[in-house]
This record gives C-alpha cells, sequence and structure tokens, in this order.
C-alpha cells in the first residue's frame, strides 16, 4: 500500500498504553501540542485500545478533537459518549471458552457492557498473578464476583464483548496454543509486557480486532486508509498498522513488531507519537 504523505493524512489512529500514554500513565505536553495542531487541520482522531470505555474515556477528556473511542480492540465503538457500533461474542462461545480455560487453570475475565458500562464478571476476584489482581482491584466499582461464570453468561441479557486472561509470559503462551486447538468461534488477541513478565489475551467475536474497526470509521468517514496515520506499541495493534497509510511502531515496542518493516519512533517516554505527527501530518 501506498504510505500517506505529510498533506494526506486524515485520521490519526493511536493506541493508548505504551503508545499515546507514557510510563507514568499520562500524556506529554508535546504529545498534545502535536494532537491539537492535526485537529486544527481538520485531522481526526480515533482512540484504539484494549481499555473498556470506563478507563479510555478517563483518558479521552483531555485529548483534543473529542476522539471516538474504539474499545476491546474493536468490539465497542463509543462517539460522544454513545455506543456507535457493537460486535460482541456470542454466549454460546463465551461459555464455551471460560469452561474450557478454567479446567486449564486460568482465571478469566468476562466484560459486558453494550453501552460502555465497562462490567467486568469474575469467580475468583483474588487471582494469583499479582498484575492481574491489580488489574480488578483499579476496576473494583465495576467488578462482579460470581459463583459460576457459565450461568451470569446464561443468564445476562446480552452478549459479552470478551473473554480476557492475564497471567505470566509462559502460562498465556500455553493457554494461548490451547485455545488455538480447540478452534473457538473466536479470536484471540494478545498484548505482551515482558518487562513485568505479563500477557493478555483477549478472546473477542471472530471478526473482531483493530485493523476492521479502523476500515469502519474510513468508510464511515469517507477517508481513504491510505489516508491513516497509525501508531501502535503491541501485538494487538499488527494489522491496524500494517494496513494504514502510514504505520508507525514506538521504540519500546518487542523486538518482533520493531523487525516489521515500520518506522519505527521514539518512546512512549520520548514523545514518539509527536514525533510521528510533527513529520507526518503537520507542515
Amino acid at each position: 500500500m501506498s504510505r500517506a504523505s505529510a498533506r494526506d493524512v486524515r485520521l490519526l489512529a493511536l493506541d493508548l498504553d505504551g503508545t499515546l500514554l507514557d510510563s507514568k500513565k499520562e500524556i506529554s505536553a508535546r504529545n498534545l501540542a502535536a494532537i491539537e495542531r492535526a485537529c486544527a487541520r481538520g485531522i481526526r482522531v480515533a482512540l484504539i485500545t484494549g481499555r473498556r470505555y470506563p478507563a479510555a474515556s478517563r483518558v479521552s477528556r483531555a485529548v483534543p478533537g473529542e476522539p471516538v473511542l474504539v474499545l476491546h480492540n474493536g468490539a465497542l465503538v463509543m462517539e460522544g459518549g454513545r455506543p456507535l457500533r457493537v460486535r460482541a461474542l456470542s454466549k454460546e462461545t463465551a461459555a464455551a471458552v471460560v469452561s474450557f480455560s478454567k479446567e486449564a487453570g486460568a482465571d478469566p475475565v468476562v466484560h459486558f457492557g453494550h453501552g460502555g458500562e465497562g462490567l467486568l464478571f469474575v469467580e475468583n476476584d483474588s487471582p494469583s498473578h499479582t498484575l492481574l489482581a491489580y488489574y480488578l482491584t483499579r476496576a473494583h466499582p465495576d467488578v462482579r464476583t460470581v459463583t459460576s461464570l457459565e450461568t451470569a453468561i446464561g443468564v445476562a441479557e446480552e452478549d459479552p464483548l470478551q473473554v480476557m486472561f492475564g497471567g505470566s509470559m509462559q502460562e498465556m503462551e500455553r493457554l494461548s496454543a490451547a485455545l488455538s486447538a480447540r478452534a473457538f468461534a473466536s479470536r484471540a488477541l494478545r498484548t505482551v509486557y515482558p518487562g513485568d513478565d505479563l500477557s493478555l489475551i483477549d478472546v473477542v467475536a471472530p471478526d473482531v480486532d483493530k485493523a476492521e474497526a479502523l476500515t469502519f470509521l474510513c468508510k464511515r468517514w469517507g477517508v481513504g486508509l491510505d489516508e491513516v496515520l497509525a501508531i501502535g506499541d503491541n501485538w494487538n495493534d499488527r494489522d491496524m498498522l500494517l494496513s494504514a497509510g502510514r504505520g508507525c511502531v514506538m521504540g519500546n515496542a518487542e523486538d518482533g513488531l520493531r523487525s516489521l518493516g515500520l518506522e519505527v519512533l521514539p518512546t512512549n517516554d520520548e514523545d514518539g507519537v509527536a514525533v510521528a505527527i510533527e513529520k507526518h501530518a503537520l507542515p
């Protein structure tokens, strides 16, 4: 695909954690200034993340341009605080994934909330992996502890958005392989944080990922994929970066991602997002 030049970037597609957010989970002044300048030129902004709406919306309020939020890696799209599109995981598949994963010794977390409620259903609110326990503690007001996730899924009024797992790199590699071998009617997207020995697996509907959601937004707004500047740092960003006219990988990404042949930026602590916007989207 042809690469977008500075004069024809019309959409910024930005990941959050490890990309727009620095290691302190903050947005630098330079990143904000670059986005503001881009918005002044009429460039749209989409924040495309694996986060839930409550967590992502807290970040988006500081971002210029009233960005659209693509959540759960594309399962939910929110615009102006309202759901624009939902692509949920079927109850049958979610329950099957949960049952299989529990037999494998994993701690599944089931996400609900087609309106952006961001509810998290668990059976074990004290999972063995420390960082996953921290994640659930941070989301505590939205956590619902149930006796049986399969029962909770069955009686819910809506299909879940995803089933999430978290654990050590080795644990999640084994679980990912086991899920793939069973060939559930779903897609498993992974995010890795080697420095913390943490990996996340998001099991979503089979037609859900960031690249598909980006295509949906482009069609809605009449923007070509070759007019998109996309920036990310993790494996769940891969297809989005490869499909965009200009895909850029953060310098803090894993070696495998930095070897895709895409432009490698400075790290998220070195204003990598601003560097890309200034270079490719601003005069």
